[in-house]
C-alpha cells in the first residue's frame, strides 16, 4: 500500500468525544510522518480551530479547512487554494433564513464571526457544551453578522447554521439545496454547513494532492460524518469510523474502531505501520 497523504477529519474521527487527541492516534501520526507521509487535518473548522495538540505535531504542515473551501500551509500561514462564497450569496442566505430560529456564523479570511446575541445564548440553539466551548474559542461576536459581511465585502469561507428544531433544519436545507449555487452538508445532527461551488473535502484532498505532487490513488481518508462523504468517495483508500454515518460505512474500504477507541491509530498501525 503506497500511501503518501493521509487526510483526517477531526470531530468524531481523530478526536475523541471530549475533543481530545488520544495518545495512540498521536503516536501513529508521528510514525507515519517519520515515513515521509503527509498527515493533513481535513475539517469543517477554520485553521485556528484545529486543536493545538494536532497543529503542533512536528511535520503537520498543511490543512484542508472549512470542508475543502480553503487549503492552507499552516507553517507559512499561507492560503494555497480556495473555493469561497461571494458576499452577495452569503447575505442572500442570511435574508432567506431570517424567519427561522437559527444561529448563523460566518467564516471570513480564516476568522469566525457570531451574532452577539446568539453567542451569548447558545443554549437556545441546542448546542452541546463541548461545542459551545469550541465556538467561544473560535468566534468573534459582532452585533449583526449580515451587516458585517456587507461592510467587509469579502469572500466568505463558509456559513455554519445551528438549529434547535429539526423540522426547521430540514426546511432550510431544502431551500438551500434548491438554490443550486451552494454546497450543503453537516457535521452534526443539529447543524448545516454552506460552502461555495467546488468546496468539498473530497475535492480538497485531490487539489492538495496535486499541489504536493501526490497521485489520487496515493491518498487515504478517514471520516465519520456527512461532510466526509465526498472524501470517502474520492480518496484512494477510505476508512469510515465505527461511530460514523451508515452511508459512509457502506462506501468505505475499511471500518475503523470508534473515535473513543483510538480507531485512527489502530487502523494506521494495521494498514501502514505494520507493513
Amino acid at each position: 500500500m503506497n500511501t503518501r497523504l493521509i487526510a483526517l477529519d477531526l470531530d468524531g474521527t481523530l478526536l475523541d468525544s471530549r475533543k481530545c487527541l488520544p495518545d495512540r492516534n498521536r503516536k501513529a501520526l508521528e510514525a507515519c510522518i517519520a515515513r515521509g507521509i503527509y498527515v493533513v487535518p481535513c475539517t469543517g473548522r477554520i485553521a485556528v480551530g484545529i486543536p493545538e495538540e494536532v497543529r503542533k505535531i512536528p511535520g503537520i504542515r498543511y490543512g484542508i479547512t472549512v470542508n475543502g473551501g480553503v487549503l492552507v500551509d499552516m507553517q507559512e500561514n499561507k492560503v494555497l487554494d480556495e473555493k469561497l462564497l461571494s458576499p452577495i450569496t452569503a447575505v442572500e442566505i442570511y435574508e432567506m433564513i431570517n424567519e427561522y430560529h437559527v444561529m448563523c456564523d460566518a467564516y471570513i479570511q480564516g476568522e469566525g464571526f457570531s451574532e452577539r446575541y446568539c453567542f451569548e445564548h447558545m443554549d437556545e440553539y441546542a448546542i452541546p457544551d463541548v461545542v459551545q466551548e469550541l465556538v467561544r474559542k473560535t468566534r468573534v461576536p459582532v452585533d449583526n453578522v449580515k451587516e458585517y459581511i456587507r461592510e467587509r465585502n469579502s469572500m466568505v469561507d463558509k456559513l455554519n447554521l445551528f438549529f434547535d428544531d429539526q423540522k426547521e433544519r430540514a426546511q432550510v436545507r431544502r431551500l438551500l439545496e434548491d438554490r443550486g449555487d451552494v454546497l450543503v452538508s453537516s457535521s452534526f445532527s443539529y447543524n448545516l454547513e454552506i460552502n461555495g461551488p467546488g468546496a468539498s473535502k473530497g475535492d480538497g484532498i485531490l487539489r492538495l494532492a496535486q499541489i504536493l505532487g501526490v497521485k489520487p490513488e496515493e491518498t487515504m481518508a478517514f471520516g465519520d460524518g456527512e461532510n466526509d462523504l465526498s472524501m470517502i468517495e474520492r480518496a484512494g483508500i477510505t476508512i469510515a469510523m465505527e461511530n460514523g454515518e451508515a452511508l459512509l460505512k457502506e462506501k468505505a474500504d475499511y471500518i475503523a474502531p470508534s473515535n473513543d477507541d483510538a480507531g485512527v491509530g489502530q487502523m494506521l498501525e494495521k494498514l501502514i505501520l505494520s507493513c
